[in-house]
């Protein structure tokens, strides 16, 4: 099983990622959890670029490294993974390029699905999670962390508003998506996603 977890900075994503991760894994299942961009050696060197406070990327150039680090992460990880039947755990996935490169940047949709397909081979999770809090949340979460923001974390509230409402819309495009509150606490939070699971594999 694919399980993707998405949402603006700051909503838990890794919080939710290492409760499934733990419970799942007690239940005997293999759990292989990994994250966007990353989840190989070259996605990881891209990811360096991609969040580097220090650059000034266009859109597409934002796009496109994602979908080159996306292939090697289909290649080396994930298609290895469910080949042999364990289950995956993704921080972030194609909806996070339309959530922030599509509805945050203005990218048409419709070019965004076709590059996230050819990297996937038309691979798509089987359950999505979007992890749902105000940007006001997801600001105070961040500053918390007491961390050098990232270059996606240094954008306004206006563009990480537009990056929450695209994930709302397509949320309510597929079955496949489950919108959680993410201003529960974390037990919660992990709760209400092992609620989801056991529906979906029942």
């Amino acid at each position: 099983m694919f399980i993707t977890v998405e949402g603006i900075e700051g909503c838990g994503k890794s919080t939710l990622l290492a409760g499934l991760s733990e419970r799942l894994r007690d239940g005997g299942r293999e759990i292989i959890v990994t994250r966007e961009p990353g989840g190989s050696p070259a996605g990881d060197a891209v990811r360096a670029i991609f969040i580097d406070p220090a650059l000034s990327l266009a859109p597409l150039t934002e796009a496109l490294l994602i979908n080159a680090a996306r292939v090697q992460h289909m290649l080396e990880t994930i298609e290895p993974a469910l080949g042999r039947g364990a289950t995956v755990l993704c921080d972030r996935f194609t909806d996070s390029t339309l959530a922030y490169q599509g509805y945050g940047r203005g990218i048409d949709l419709g070019f965004l699905r076709s590059i996230c397909s050819a990297a996937t081979g038309g691979r798509e999770p089987d359950l999505t999670f979007v992890l749902d809090v105000p940007v006001a949340v997801s600001r105070a979460r961040v500053a918390s962390r007491r961390a050098q923001l990232d270059r996606l974390e240094r954008e306004d509230d206006a563009f990480h508003e537009r990056v929450r409402l695209g994930y709302l819309e397509l949320a309510r495009a597929h079955p496949r998506y489950r919108v959680i509150d993410a201003t529960k606490s974390a037990p919660e939070v992990v709760a209400d996603a092992l609620a989801v699971f056991a529906e979906r594999v029942a």
